[in-house]
């Protein structure tokens, strides 16, 4: 007799317990809706917790003339006005609300003199924006929400990897996978599910990313139907360790430049300078005495009218910079540049920067009180994400949310360093709240097709069928090698063609992967789906990026080197046909009369 399948039927299912998630769990309870949370590692293991500098939100604790409007204004312009208006207004608006909530929910914050939460500069804000918690804000935001939501009675299911999403012809049922202790299958019935399962770095070589990010909800978004958007804009964080080899492209937080960190090349340079946008020059410090002046009131948790540091541009530009200084030949033994902060008090930078200093004492045998990192770009996050409805989450798919990283839409082409906690705090709950309404309205859930179920169960188990078959592992290796040089900082029509020729020659082999040993925590087996969805979604991206014949934001192309006023109000969108996926573009939703004063300039 065959064994019956475990079963958790839930109004709302949450995929991925990070900031979003854990947010959306929270809201969706809250609402009275019966909430299922599922993470593929362990609760609190978040790639939310490798998140460092801070939360971006208009608290004016520093800065009294920040404001909404100004947070509004920076958001659209670092991410070139491809960003959803609408959403960037949300998330300004509330994001102070948001980060009061966390506050009354215990989590400690560094201070002002007068008791008020601290917040320190970013590239590309205007003000001291980020609120923060030394350099380990990630970690204090997950272990807050973790206790409320553990405190709400919420379902959790651990080291559960979701392989497949259940459909019905008019919308999203359910989700079927596997416990990574076992092996054994689970289905979640559900009435609506949120997909929070971040991003996509592990399909590159080097990443600032943890194992979890593998493309997991972009992909079963789009085999399920849902669109996905502007997946060509791939962020390159300037600075993650180049050394020692093992910890590659682990991350450097942008708060060592927040606080007053320097790049400067093997031959001493200060090179920032050369590449900040001749239309936004004035923003910067123009000298290395105007640059001081700022770190000193910074330091001092006081406003200045002192031009920010040219280390401080966007990410994006900043990324360009190092990459173009190692090509050339001014870069470090390693591969890198290097970033200083040595020459502030040993206390200041062990205070501000806690984890920095011991990353790099333990790692790489470096004291950064005393002497420079080695710091290159590393693959961060991606703008782009599933398609959603700016006030509830909603993908373009019946019964089907998203919120967080694997969410499109809010960054436009370039994200604001920081813009990334607060964007999980605001749409994690108003996803949590729009998923709970769609629920509360939905049909009860009376059938799962046994069929779909059927076929998932099939998919799991082919692999041992197959031992000595194509190698997961080496499929693996050959994608991140792909996308690491040809889908990289800088993209060519050359190089995005045959890219996207070997990624469908992986495509092809796939089907031909073969394992052997058991089901119980075997990552050759983990690996099979997370291959299947890097594919997915690296195809998503060297696509999109060949469309786009222009360099906009994160985008840069060497064969068209300008942006194009023609692609400057589409939005690339990527859907699944019969014959594979298909990239056709989408106006940028328009901005509000009441909104366009405050980037007309722009």
């Amino acid at each position: 007799m065959k064994e019956t399948i475990e079963r958790h039927p839930h109004d709302v299912l949450v995929v991925g317990a990070g900031g979003a998630g854990l947010r959306a769990a929270i809201e969706a309870a809250d609402q009275g809706a019966s909430v299922g949370l599922v993470c593929k590692s362990l609760l609190g293991k978040a790639h939310t917790v490798m998140a460092e500098g801070g939360v971006a939100a208009a608290l004016a604790h520093v800065a009294p003339a920040d404001s909404w409007q100004v947070h509004f204004r920076d958001t659209m312009v670092g991410g070139k006005l491809l960003n959803n208006p609408r959403m960037a207004e949300i998330h300004a608006q509330e994001a102070p609300d948001r980060v009061r909530e966390l506050e009354r929910w215990g989590a400690v914050f560094d201070r002002t003199a007068d008791g008020r939460i601290l917040q320190r500069p970013f590239g590309g804000h205007s003000h001291p924006r980020l609120a923060h918690v030394g350099d380990r804000t990630g970690l204090e935001m997950i272990r807050t929400l973790q206790d409320r939501a553990v405190g709400a009675g919420i379902a959790v299911y651990m080291e559960c990897t979701i392989s497949h999403l259940l459909t019905q012809p008019d919308r999203v049922t359910g989700a079927f996978g596997y416990w990574r202790s076992t092996g054994r299958p689970v289905v979640f019935p559900a009435k609506t599910i949120v997909l929070a399962t971040g991003g996509v770095g592990r399909a590159y070589q080097v990443s600032s990313n943890s194992w979890e990010y593998s493309g997991d909800g972009h992909a079963l978004a789009c085999l399920a139907g849902a669109e996905l958007l502007d997946m060509e804009f791939v962020q390159f964080h300037p600075t993650g360790m180049v050394w020692p080899p093992g910890v590659k492209g682990l991350l450097v937080t942008e708060a060592v430049r927040g606080e007053g960190g320097i790049l400067r090349n093997k031959d001493g340079e200060r090179f920032m300078w050369k590449y900040l946008p001749e239309d936004r020059r004035h923003e910067y410090a123009a000298t290395d005495e105007e640059a001081t002046t700022w770190v000193e009131a910074q330091s001092a948790a006081r406003s200045t009218d002192a031009r920010r540091p040219p280390e401080l541009s966007t990410r994006d530009n900043v990324s360009r910079a190092i990459y173009t200084e190692v090509r050339e030949g001014r870069g470090t033994e390693h591969g890198g540049v290097f970033l200083d902060i040595s020459y502030l008090p040993a206390e200041h930078v062990r205070r501000k920067l806690p984890s920095m200093y011991e990353q790099f004492k333990e790692l790489a045998d470096v004291d950064i009180t005393t002497g420079p990192m080695e710091v290159g770009p590393t693959t961060h996050y991606i703008m782009g994400g599933i398609r959603v409805d700016a006030d509830t989450g909603a993908t373009t798919r019946q019964g089907l949310f998203a919120a967080g990283e694997v969410a499109g839409g809010m960054h436009g082409a370039n994200r604001l360093g920081g813009n990334s906690l607060s964007d999980l705090l605001v749409f994690g709950q108003r996803t949590g709240a729009g998923a709970a309404a769609a629920a509360a309205a939905a049909p009860e859930l009376r059938h799962i097709d046994p069929i779909q179920v059927r076929e998932a169960e099939r998919d799991l188990s082919a692999p041992f069928d197959r031992p000595g078959r194509a190698d997961p592992h080496r499929l693996h290796e050959e994608l991140q090698s792909t996308m690491q040089s040809q889908v990289g900082i800088f993209r060519t029509e050359a190089d995005l063609e045959e890219a996207i020729r070997r990624i469908g020659d992986l495509r092809s082999r796939w089907p031909d992967i073969g394992i052997s040993g058991g089901r119980p925590y075997n990552p050759g087996w983990d690996l099979v789906f997370e291959v299947r969805n890097m594919l997915i979604v690296s195809e998503a991206i060297a696509r999109s990026a060949l469309q786009r014949r222009e360099s906009r934001g994160a985008h840069s192309r060497l064969d068209y080197t300008e942006p194009d006023p023609a692609w400057a109000r589409l939005n690339s969108v990527v859907r699944l046909a019969d014959d594979g996926l298909e990239v056709t573009t989408a106006s940028v939703p328009e901005l509000p009369d009441e909104l366009r004063p405050l980037i007309e300039t722009e």
